[in-house]
């Protein structure tokens, strides 16, 4: 009886929920555990770093790992897993895109802690005491990781062979990424698995758009009552269809809540939040400067609704740090 092939998971800066979209397989998973030997997943088996270290080096089929890079282990971990990989997947707008803690980058690490740990409402830390990378504690030194001012995206610090989408990658796309790796059946190196077009090309409220879309004012949404079948950005709502990817099964547009992008953009797109923004200024029903200024100002934080998912991996990738004060 062959070997299975060895899969590995790991999850660096992000919520857990690609964590969780593992388990969400449900009865699958015990496919998965059939078809693959799990080496390595410090979120649900008793494994540790040197084990993963004394293996030999691409021993391991397939790594899934989540979540941007934040962290200086972070980025000892996915390098390690690297050259332990075969395959390197990133799962999850995280570690495709940069991900939420992307939006980290409008800041630096100074100005985040000073608001974690001095600022927030909730805070209550009269000595100022923050992280510090190396501190003593009964004569012994004791160590955390260094934090750093750019959160980066997977492919920023390694080499990745294939990416996994979404927030968190729905189970179809997941066992169908399984699926082709078990059976050699994988796309060119560097694809996105998932269809290469738009969400708009999919979604149900598309036959609902006007013949010329024109919008005189954008809502958010719980600004108004939100009709279940007309497209959003027909009713004011920003919705980031035209410029994201499709395979996510529509769930936030399902559950009358317009798509915040977390797919990314197809591979005909350089630029999410460009292509949303040449989109939006398309159908915005004026040539007045006042009043087109009037509209784009009731978009409250453009730039972090337009890169939600994607800011680390954009042309713009981060705030000048001296911008930042």
């Amino acid at each position: 009886m062959s070997e299975k092939p060895k899969v590995a998971f790991y999850w660096c800066s992000s919520c857990g929920g690609c964590e969780e979209s593992i388990i969400d397989l449900a009865e699958d998973i015990l496919k998965v555990v059939e078809a693959v030997d799990i080496v390595f997943w410090p979120v649900a088996i008793d494994i540790k770093r040197k084990d993963v270290e004394a293996m030999e080096d691409g021993s391991i089929a397939v790594t899934f790992i989540n979540g941007a890079i934040r962290l200086s282990e972070q980025e000892e971990m996915v390098q390690m897993l690297r050259r332990k990989s075969g395959l390197i997947v990133a799962h999850g707008s995280c570690s495709h895109l940069g991900g939420i803690p992307g939006l980290g980058n409008f800041w630096n690490k100074e100005t985040i802690f000073n608001r974690s740990y001095h600022t927030t409402p909730s805070t209550e830390n009269p000595d100022g005491v923050v992280p510090l990378e190396k501190t003593e504690v009964d004569g012994k030194e004791l160590t955390l990781p260094a934090f750093w001012d750019t959160v980066k995206t997977l492919d920023q610090v390694i080499d990745v062979d294939y990416y996994l989408p979404g927030c968190a990658p729905p189970r179809d796309l997941i066992m169908n990424a399984l699926g082709a790796i078990l059976e050699d059946k994988l796309p060119p190196k560097g694809a996105v698995l998932s269809p290469n077009k738009s969400l708009c090309d999919d979604c149900a409220r598309n036959e609902s758009k006007p013949e010329k879309m024109e919008i005189h004012e954008i809502k958010r949404p719980w600004e108004i009552l939100m009709d279940d079948e007309i497209c959003f950005l027909a009713q004011g709502i920003i919705c980031m269809g035209p410029a994201t990817r499709t395979g996510c099964g529509e769930r936030c547009i399902i559950g009358n809540m317009p798509c915040r992008g977390c797919f990314g953009p197809t591979d005909q797109v350089y630029d999410q939040g460009a292509k949303f923004l040449a989109a939006l200024a398309s159908i915005i029903d004026t040539n007045d400067e006042k009043e087109i200024e009037k509209i784009v100002d009731t978009i409250v934080d453009p730039a972090g609704t337009f890169y939600r998912f994607s800011l680390p991996s954009s042309i713009l990738r981060r705030k000048r740090m001296e911008a930042i004060k």
